[in-house]
């Protein structure tokens, strides 16, 4: 059986809540799938997420699912490539690779996703935040270490609810339809990974 971490992160500036973490509860709930999976809700913080990433990565994993919202966005968006980039255009690590792109099969998840009708697409910018750095650090530490992990991104659009508690009209996507996304997700990677 295929072990997959599956983060997400915790709530940040205005956010009372992350569509990330509502969508992995979610998926917990009623997840049965050919996969096993550990989850965990990391900081919006850098140096403790990269921290934490590095030592869940030790436990030894085929698969790295890591998951964000993305205020605005309609669609769920497969990341595939990460940048050595912090949002201050300084590196992530230096002399380090400038960037990797995950080599899962995103296009063949995107189709199943919009063939379910759940809106998916591929993604080149996982954006400069966090989001990148995890997707960056995921698959350089895996790299590095010489570990066997694939790893790929997933923005997620913001809950109903989160919209509906703020003052911009946003996009959004329920927690129950993000997280079928990511079952779907799983599904189609660990036929990969396994």
């Amino acid at each position: 059986m295929p072990r997959v971490l599956l983060t997400a992160f915790e709530p940040y500036d205005r956010w009372k809540d992350n569509a990330s973490w509502q969508a992995l509860v979610e998926l917990t709930n009623w997840y049965d799938g050919p996969a096993q999976l550990v989850t965990r809700r990391y900081p919006v913080d850098l140096s403790e997420m990269s921290h934490r990433l590095r030592e869940d990565l030790h436990q030894g994993f085929d698969l790295a699912i890591h998951l964000g919202q993305a205020p605005g966005s309609a669609v769920v968006r497969l990341e595939s490539v990460g940048l050595n980039l912090r949002s201050d255009g300084t590196p992530l690590i230096p002399n380090a690779p400038e960037a990797y792109r995950t080599a899962l099969p995103l296009d063949a998840v995107a189709d199943a996703l919009n063939a379910a009708g759940i809106p998916g697409r591929v993604s080149h910018h996982a954006g400069t935040f966090l989001c990148n750095a995890a997707l960056y650090l995921s698959q350089h530490y895996g790299q590095s270490f010489g570990m066997s992990t694939q790893s790929v991104f997933v923005h997620l659009p913001l809950t109903p609810a989160q919209v509906a508690a703020d003052s911009q009209d946003f996009a959004s996507m329920s927690s129950q339809l993000s997280a079928a996304a990511i079952a779907m997700t799983i599904a189609r990677l660990t036929e990969r990974v396994a």
